[in-house]
């Protein structure tokens, strides 16, 4: 029996395979899971939960709470309604946005300092580190600048380079922006990367 790859209807459905597979696994290489900010939310519902539960247990045995008894916080939720309307506002507007932060980080992937390579047979995931360090030094090189006196950062949509002149001379921003938007355009980046390019005011003394 032939090996060939089966053709329907003009479509390669191998190629469409290790196309989805390819996906998947890039998205799992950028996004990394919310354990963490899922373990931190559990933790401060267990305590609270604990500590309800101490409270009852100690007004059950007649004694003194650990902080407030069930009568006490209970009465203070009830003297919410004498506070000022604003403060009220106020109170209602921050639960509100903690409540939308933790909707957004349980939702929301996490992403990781990461980016892919386009590839049409693999995968190819490189840190944001590497690229930085690779930007750095060919900004440092156009710009004629020490490396120590170049700063990269890279984010999910931009490549900042920062650069500290030597006192007296001057740096050609337009040329090193477009050698570093050359070398990220050859690297075929997912997501791109825009670059920007801020050069300090004041030069630094050279040796």
């Amino acid at each position: 029996m032939s090996s060939a790859t089966v053709m329907h209807g003009g479509i390669d459905r191998s190629a469409v395979t290790t196309t989805a597979r390819s996906a998947r696994i890039g998205r799992r290489e950028l996004h990394s899971p919310r354990s963490a900010a899922a373990i931190a939310v559990a933790v401060v519902v267990i305590l609270s939960c604990g500590w309800l539960g101490t409270e009852m247990v100690l007004l059950l045995l007649g004694q003194p709470a650990l902080l407030a008894t069930p009568a006490e916080l209970a009465a203070g939720v009830a003297s919410a309604s004498n506070m000022s309307i604003p403060l009220l506002g106020a109170i209602a507007a921050g639960c509100a946005l903690l409540g939308l932060m933790l909707l957004v980080v349980a939702v929301a992937p996490g992403r990781r300092a990461r980016h892919l390579i386009d590839s049409e047979r693999t995968v190819t995931v490189v840190d944001d580190e590497v690229i930085a360090s690779a930007v750095a030094r060919r900004a440092a090189r156009v710009g004629g600048i020490a490396p120590d006196n170049t700063r990269v950062s890279v984010s999910r949509r931009f490549a900042t380079v920062h650069l500290t002149p030597t006192s007296g001379r001057t740096v050609q921003r337009d040329a090193v922006q477009q050698a570093v938007r050359d070398q990220l355009n050859g690297l075929q980046l997912r997501p791109a990367l825009e670059t920007r390019v801020v050069v300090a005011a004041g030069g630094r003394v050279g040796a």
